[in-house]
Parts: C-alpha cells; structure tokens; sequence
C-alpha cells in the first residue's frame, strides 16, 4: 500500500454526519422561508385551520345528537337514566326484564286464551254436526223400514207380495 492511496479525514464519521444532517436542516429553514414569503405556507395554515374547524363542528354536532338522544323520554326509560337513586338504577336492567318477561308472558296468555276459544267454538260446531248426522240417520231409517216401505207402496197403490219360493241360503 502506498501512502498516496490513503487519504487522511481529519474529520470522525460522527462530524461528517453532524454536518450532513445540518446542511440539511438549514435546506429545510430556506424552503420553509421561500413557502412563506410565496404565501403557500398561509395557504396551507389557513386550510388546517379550515379542517380543525369542521372536524371540531361535526364532533360537537356528534355530541348534541347523543345529548338529544340521552334526553329523550322513551331513551331515558330504556336506559334507565331517568332514575334518580342510584341503586335502583343499578339493577333496572334487571327489572326491565322481568317486565320484558311479563309482557310475554302476557301475550302468551291472551293466544292461549284465543285458541281456547277458537276450540271450543270449534268443539260446539262439531257437536252440532253429531247431533245433526244423527237426526238425519235416524230419519233415512225410518223412511227405510220395512213399515214405512209397506206404507208408501199403499199409499201409491202397489201391492207388496212375499216371494212364492221359500228362502234358500246360497253356498
């Protein structure tokens, strides 16, 4: 190795960067200054503004819609926050419920008490029909007897005659 190949820094590797990283910076510091006089940085600053303000309307339109929400009546009941003492709020989950639970309860009886009625309306129905079926085949019997059968064959002048040949039992 030759000396001349070998070049002397008599700056460290820390130095080089230290400078490096200022040459940087001050970079930086000219481009900020020339945005400024330009006007693009105002621009820029007047839209962040711009932004900040609509994003801090909407969360204070988010919050008056929770507040509207929260005072509502029908909400209060639901969530309980219309309770002023606070162990009764405590358990108002659980009482709303049991009277989630009553009320089905409730529904379920007034179905069962409506099929009940559909069945014995039904059941009177039925027996009624009995009753009819029964008149009605106690009428085709008598009409069918063999009295009421001699009766109209009189009445319309037709004799009735037994058969001459006796009865046989055909095997």
């Amino acid at each position: 190795m030759r000396p001349e190949e070998d070049e002397f820094n008599p700056l460290s590797e820390e130095e080089i960067r230290e400078r490096e990283e200022a040459e940087e910076f001050r970079r930086r510091v000219r481009r900020e200054i020339l945005r400024v006089q330009s006007g693009e940085a105002d621009e820029e600053i007047a839209r962040d503004r711009e932004e900040e303000e609509a994003q801090r309307r909407e969360e204070q339109e988010a919050r008056q819609r929770v507040t509207r929400k929260r005072s509502r009546l029908v909400w209060q009941l639901f969530s309980g926050n219309i309770l002023v003492n606070r162990s009764v709020a405590e358990n108002y989950r659980y009482l709303a419920a049991i009277a989630g639970m009553c009320l089905v309860s409730i529904m379920v009886m007034f179905a069962s008490l409506a099929a009940d009625m559909k069945y014995s309306r039904m059941e009177r129905e039925v027996q009624l029909l009995r009753e009819r079926s029964i008149r009605l085949q106690e009428q085709l019997y008598r009409r069918t007897t063999h009295a009421a059968i001699s009766e109209e064959l009189q009445r319309r002048g037709i004799d009735l005659k037994d058969p001459r040949r006796p009865k046989s039992v055909v095997e």
